[in-house]
């Protein structure tokens, strides 16, 4: 913490534990609220312990501690002597006296409350924090606990694993009055305890058992625009104190209530039986990880957005029959959606219970692209989707040519959709998508972009002012509809160079990217999503380190993958990094959290 400002170097033990950019905003806090308590004070020399010498004058004292100068005054002025001992200014030695080893405590009590969930736990944090080192400077020991557990052990230190268990303990009920009277009795706090602070609420004033107790009351400021704390410290013998606290930004302040010390690490997920994964890529709305095994089943994968979130089960499918998945993803009105092409039969089977076709769909051979069949021989089944149009839900198939095909149980196939399409994804039931106008125009033809509407298999589309080489990536945005530009992009214009926007229709929010030889983009990096800059994600030479490229040509490390990288992708929903490496391994890593969220070992020792 050598980058602490001076102003905070009394606390460097304590906002050690903490990432430099969260000890600076939570060290404004503390500074703020270590004025607002003060120091400890001084207990006197009538409570008493072992005599250890003398620190200083006082007037009152028995003969034997009198100064030698008073004495002096008793022999040349003894009515001047007689004077000051009646009106008590004559100066004695002030004995010291060394207080036995946790003699002193400090406690704080923290509510866990409903109304101190959320931003008012930043100010416990802070808080915290400044009484465990207040403590320290006057030689006391610290406790703290949460006021709703009297039945767990108190806290003595201020570390990341007692903070990470006081950050998992919130209750859905306020305090009561026999918590405190439990915690009372187990920490043997007596009628009249020395240093005693509840924090939480004003509703701990009113609690029983309250009253000779210090608080702190915290609450957020509700005004519109204000992301502040307003902060009352109510010590028991001294006046109140009013501090208001302004929060960090957004982003820091998830990661102080969620995971302060960046150690959260993601569990891995052992998939035992289904053998290697052959490939992965996202659904068609970017929400889940489509997942293809060398056994020959499929799964989408939910994947968490916090390392502390709890892992969904994946929804698996094995062809039944002998059948090979073609074409794999997630159905507009919500389940999974698999192609499988059956020897037996010479047919598709489209399975998903697609509205209209609650039995499935079979499409005979010669009623669909020929282009799927080279699925079948390369084995890493395309991106399915679906649409719903007139009632009935369409199943579509964009092949390995980049051709978008609608499946339909016709003699002959239905006309493409799309030609050349270089990224696609769902929004509000219709696709935003980049392609090229007309097939035979694909080597040569500008790319375009453009929202397909379900109804008509139409709608807006606008040419990009790049001669584009075929690669495009959308990213995640707030709101994406008809009305809107549509989700960040990325295209690249020409080797070494990438054009990024998020608004197509205005130049002044695009900005060319310049990449390096040997460098690999993978997708968008837009993170957090309001930011009005955006930047490329890349995967580096050694085929294992992911960087963020920026317009300025700035780069920053993100996250290196623990084997060489043979597939990657950028969600375009959500902040998160997937990969599937050479031995395997699958991992999510968030933007938001700098962390892995999501890691799944083939069947063996993670």
């Amino acid at each position: 913490m050598s980058a602490l400002p001076e102003a905070l170097r009394p606390w460097a033990a304590q906002l050690s534990l903490f990432p430099e950019d969260l000890a600076l905003s939570l060290g404004a806090h503390v500074a703020r609220l270590a004025a607002a308590l003060g120091p400890m004070r001084a207990r006197n020399e009538v409570e008493g312990g072992e005599p250890h010498g003398y620190d200083g004058l006082t007037r009152r004292g028995s003969p034997e501690r009198l100064l030698m100068s008073e004495w002096l005054m008793a022999l040349e002025a003894p009515d001047e002597f007689v004077r000051r001992a009646a009106f008590g200014e004559q100066a004695f030695l002030r004995p010291a006296f060394r207080q036995p080893q946790g003699g002193r405590r400090t406690v704080a009590l923290l509510d866990a409350g409903p109304d101190q969930l959320g931003s008012p736990r930043i100010a416990h944090l802070a808080l915290l924090v400044v009484l465990a080192r207040r403590a320290e400077a006057a030689g006391a020991s610290f406790a703290w606990g949460v006021l709703q557990s009297p039945q767990q052990r108190p806290f003595t230190t201020v570390d990341a694993a007692a903070l990470g268990q006081w950050l998992k303990a919130g209750s859905v009920a306020p305090p009561q009055q026999a918590q405190l009277a439990a915690w009372r009795e187990a920490l043997a706090l007596g009628r009249a305890p020395e240093d005693v602070w509840l924090v939480g609420g004003a509703r701990l004033a009113r609690l029983p058992g309250a009253e000779g107790l210090s608080r702190v009351a915290v609450d957020e400021v509700l005004a519109p625009g204000a992301r502040q704390l307003s902060v009352e410290v109510r010590p028991a013998s001294r006046p109140p104190r009013q501090v208001v606290l302004e929060l960090p930004p957004a982003n820091q302040c998830v990661r102080l209530l969620r995971d302060p010390f960046v150690t959260a690490v993601a569990a891995p997920v052992l998939d035992v039986g289904t053998g290697p994964v052959r490939s992965i890529h996202f659904s068609a709305d970017g929400l889940r990880l489509m997942v293809a095994y060398a056994d020959g089943s499929v799964a989408a994968q939910v994947l968490p957005l916090s390392p502390r979130d709890t892992v969904p089960k994946p929804k698996r499918f094995l062809p039944p029959g002998g059948g090979r998945v073609v074409a794999m993803g997630w159905r507009r009105s919500g389940g999974l959606l698999v192609v499988t092409w059956h020897k037996a039969m010479a047919a598709l089977r489209v399975h998903g219970a697609l509205r209209g076709h609650p039995a499935g769909l079979t499409i005979p051979h010669g009623a669909w692209p020929t282009a799927l069949e080279l699925p079948l021989a390369v084995g890493h089944p395309v991106l399915a989707l679906s649409m719903v149009r007139e009632g009935q839900e369409l199943p579509l198939v964009l092949d390995n040519t980049r051709t978008l095909h609608p499946l339909a149980s016709e003699e002959r196939p239905s006309p493409p959709l799309l030609f050349g399409v270089s990224a696609l994804v769902e929004r509000r039931g219709g696709l935003f998508f980049v392609d090229r106008d007309r097939e035979e125009d694909r080597a040569t033809a500008a790319p375009r972009t453009g929202y397909l509407m379900p109804k008509a298999f139409d709608g807006r589309t606008q040419t990009l002012p790049v001669e584009g080489t075929g690669v495009a990536y959308f990213g995640p945005a707030k709101d994406s509809s008809r009305q809107t530009p549509g989700p960040p992009l990325a295209v690249r214009h020409r080797p070494g160079q990438w054009w990024v926007a998020r608004d197509h229709s205005n130049e002044q929010e695009s900005a060319m990217v310049s990449v390096a030889e040997g460098l690999r983009v993978v997708g968008v990096y837009c993170w957090p999503l309001d930011r009005p800059w955006l930047g490329l994600v890349v995967l580096g030479a050694d085929e294992r380190t992911f960087y963020r490229l920026t317009p300025d040509g700035a780069s920053e490390f993100l996250v290196t993958a623990p084997a060489r990288v043979v597939s990657s992708a950028v969600s375009p929903a959500m902040p998160l990094l997937v990969w599937l490496t050479e031995t395997g391994e699958v991992g999510a890593w968030s933007f938001q959290h700098q962390a892995l969220v999501y890691r799944a070992v083939p069947g063996g020792q993670p």
